[in-house]
């Protein structure tokens, strides 16, 4: 297993060679993330690679990538852990049936063991150590109760099980989480955080992105739907296009054989860039536009 690189423009290097391309200030902050082994809190725009960058980290420096999807309602028993309730049970019933002269006070300490410990991705991820990256991901989604279970995790690296005690980790493993601001996370989640904005890269950082995604795409064409995006961003959508939508509509094109975006190409493959009715018919109003930019 590699070590994480000691610079920063190793560690650049080292994601570029997994198709990511870090900007200077996020390779930075990621750097001294790694370093000081502190959680790096991304926010940002939808799509522009936050949780893209915990699956590159993962896979160039052959770590296990752990992913906890937040989401409205997500509690401790499906965040970090939880008791096979079914499997205590028939144990319970063996006892009995085995051992029916036991007098039973043996059997919580039986049961409550790490036997029976179900080990969701927090519990997993303190339990792997460095030999994991841990991605909390949209934690903005969760509620305020759930802000609260991850305070000892991103402080101490450590979870408490009231029937067995606590678990620490060893070694701790390299944390991200990302939030789209849906809305605003605590001052005691983010002290316990290095933090960086991620938004939407100049159009020739874009283009550079996406030809380390796509690198079979005419550059002209990749250059022209760059350029259409920026333009569909402009634009009062309910929902703009992120860097992931910009490539997966260079690579739609390609599957039909499209080496030039004409107005009736991008109408034909809107749909890849573009995730909502009203935004459609919003941009499908200007297509010519956009497509020509003028």
């Amino acid at each position: 297993m590699p070590d994480y690189p000691s610079a920063v423009a190793d560690l650049t290097a080292g994601l570029k060679s997994g198709g990511y391309l870090a900007d200077r200030g996020l390779a930075t902050a990621l750097h001294v993330a790694l370093t000081l082994r502190r959680p790096l809190l991304l926010e940002g725009e939808v799509g522009v690679g936050k949780t893209e960058l915990a699956k590159t980290l993962a896979s160039v420096y052959d770590r296990t990538l752990i992913r906890l999807q937040c989401y409205e309602g997500i509690d401790a028993s499906q965040a970090i852990y939880e008791w096979d309730y079914a499997r205590q049970l028939l144990h319970i019933r063996a006892i009995q049936t085995f051992m029916p002269n036991d007098s039973g006070q043996s059997a919580p300490d039986q049961i409550f063991s790490s036997r029976f410990l179900l080990e969701r991705p927090l519990l997993a991820a303190l339990k792997a150590g460095d030999s994991a990256v841990l991605l909390i991901d949209e934690v903005d989604r969760a509620d305020d109760e759930f802000e609260a279970f991850l305070l000892e995790i991103l402080s101490d690296f450590q979870v408490t099980i009231p029937e067995i005690g606590t678990i620490k980790a060893q070694t701790r493993p390299a944390v991200i989480l990302t939030s789209n601001r849906t809305r605003e996370l605590h001052d005691a989640l983010r002290r316990r955080c290095l933090y960086h904005w991620l938004g939407y890269p100049a159009a020739a950082r874009e283009a550079e992105i996406v030809h380390a995604r796509v690198p079979e795409a005419a550059a002209e064409l990749t250059r022209k739907v760059v350029a259409a995006v920026h333009r569909l961003r402009d634009l009062d959508l309910a929902k703009p296009p992120g860097v992931a939508e910009t490539i997966d509509w260079v690579a739609t094109l390609g599957v039909l054989g499209e080496d030039d975006l004409t107005a009736q190409a991008a109408h034909d493959t809107l749909g890849a860039v573009i995730k909502d009715r009203d935004d459609m018919d919003l941009a499908r109003q200007s297509l010519e536009e956009i497509v020509s930019g003028r």
